[in-house]
Order: C-alpha cells, then sequence, then structure tokens
C-alpha cells in the first residue's frame, strides 16, 4: 500500500514539473497532474529503453527526471491532438 502512495506522490511531482515546463500548470488540477506524471514515467521509460538508456526503476533523481521527460512529451502530444 505504501509503494502505491509513493508512485502517486512521485507522479503528482513529476506531473507538476511538467505542467510548470510546458506553460499548462492553470489548466491542469492535481487529479491530472497525478496521472500524466505516472502515464509519463511509463512512456518516459519506454523513450529512454528505445535510446538505450535505463528507464524510470526506482525512486531517485534518474527515473524522476525521465518521468518529468514522458510527462512533458504526454502533454505536447494531448495538446497536438486536442488542436
Amino acid at each position: 500500500m505504501e509503494n502505491i502512495l509513493v508512485w502517486i506522490i512521485f507522479g503528482a511531482l513529476a506531473g507538476w514539473i511538467a505542467s510548470i515546463i510546458t506553460g499548462k500548470n492553470k489548466k491542469m488540477g492535481a487529479i491530472a497532474n497525478i496521472i500524466t506524471g505516472i502515464v509519463g514515467a511509463f512512456l518516459g521509460t519506454a523513450i529512454m529503453n528505445a535510446l538505450g538508456y535505463e528507464g524510470a526503476t526506482a525512486f531517485d533523481l534518474w527515473s524522476f527526471l525521465v518521468a518529468v521527460l514522458g510527462a512533458v512529451v504526454l502533454i505536447v502530444i494531448v495538446g497536438l491532438i486536442r488542436k
């Protein structure tokens, strides 16, 4: 149960930072940040694995950066689809 709570917090922080980077912070709420961060971690891991690097595997700075990268990519893709 604690792992789920940690992933939610990790995802919320990654999604929040990504929303600030992309300028979408005012349009996104806490739930959207959590979902974006968690999905972004998976997307970032897929991107990094495709490039030959390790993705998000633990709760460390590298995994956080990968999650933020994935969340930024996710926000940009969703923005392009909505247009």
